[in-house]
């Protein structure tokens, strides 16, 4: 049929378009006003979406967070979290699936409004920075103009663990331009809206053996890792923190190493200071790059995999 073939020819068409559109926007740097033009629309639509997603559930900050550090680290900030084998891969499996579904519901509204101008790398950054201001947390000025990997990491080893110690973690930062033992600290702040579940609680002294027995009598079986304010994100997991209160071996072992001890001090007795390391800190791991890549008309599904599966349909619907 006639149809089918011009299906098929206009799907190539506009797979050839964004390719070309993602190597420009690839070689490009990061700007906040990357989107200006193409999609002024933007951050109105992903504000939106995430205060509504947060009314429903206030815990999607701190899946969001987990989303773009687990993206970032491994090899840059290119979505390929999304994409399998990644998302099923170790502690990604225990992500939260309400916080990776927001990530494809906005991309899709970003879309309709502006066309596939987007990447779903950028909505990651955008949907957590929204979710950390919302919960009290600073504002940030985040740089755009990220393109989505083509496919999914297979290894996630250097993910880092809640038992992983300090020096383990300066090094593992050092490696992804996070150089400063404060990025590590101000990002680890990022604590302070999450949760955990019991089987890490670090449980070594008499508070923690405490919480692990609370924990596991809960209906969630889980705990918070602020043990103070644990939905605002705010400096009080610091004064946890001081107060020999942390949660995981990589919490409180911030408070003991002498790298580090002094910036929870500072930050516990001041959120100010806090608040502007974490935004630098934030910014810079944003800004890891990944490899050149696309932009996603699907967050979930690379370009050529949508093109594939519409170049199947125009022939089942030429027979």
């Amino acid at each position: 049929m006639k149809m089918a073939t011009s299906t098929r020819v206009v799907v190539g068409l506009i797979g050839s378009m964004l390719l070309v559109s993602a190597s420009v926007a690839s070689s490009m740097p990061l700007a906040t006003d990357f989107h200006a033009a193409s999609c002024p629309q933007l951050e109105s639509i992903v504000r939106a979406a995430v205060q509504a997603a947060r009314a429903a559930n206030v815990q999607v900050t701190a899946g969001l967070l987990r989303i773009f550090f687990h993206d970032c680290l491994p090899e840059g900030c290119d979505a390929s979290i999304l994409l399998e084998p990644e998302l099923s891969t170790g502690p990604n499996q225990s992500l939260q699936k309400n916080a990776v579904d927001l990530i494809e519901s906005i991309r899709a509204k970003v879309h309709a409004a502006c066309g596939p101008t987007v990447s779903c790398a950028d909505i990651i950054a955008l949907a957590t920075r929204d979710a950390v201001s919302l919960s009290g947390g600073p504002t940030i000025a985040m740089p755009l103009g990220r393109t989505d990997s083509l496919e999914g990491a297979d290894d996630v080893s250097m993910l880092p663990g809640p038992g992983s110690s300090v020096d383990a973690l300066l090094t593992l930062f050092n490696t992804r331009a996070l150089s400063d033992p404060a990025d590590l600290v101000a990002l680890s702040g990022g604590h302070t809206v999450g949760k955990a579940s019991c089987d890490f609680i670090r449980d070594n002294d008499d508070f923690t053996r405490s919480l692990t027995r609370q924990c596991n009598a809960s209906p969630s079986k889980k705990t918070s890792l602020d043990t103070i304010t644990p939905d605002v994100f705010d400096n009080k997991y610091f004064v946890a923190l001081k107060a020999r209160h942390g949660v995981f071996v990589s919490d409180q072992g911030l408070a003991d190493h002498p790298r580090t001890s002094g910036l929870v001090t500072t930050f516990a007795a001041n959120q100010t200071a806090f608040f502007a390391q974490f935004a630098k800190s934030f910014v810079k791991m944003g800004s890891i790059p990944g490899p050149k890549g696309e932009i996603r008309r699907n967050c979930f599904r690379p370009n050529s995999r949508l093109d594939m599966d519409a170049a199947s349909f125009g022939a089942v619907a030429d027979e």
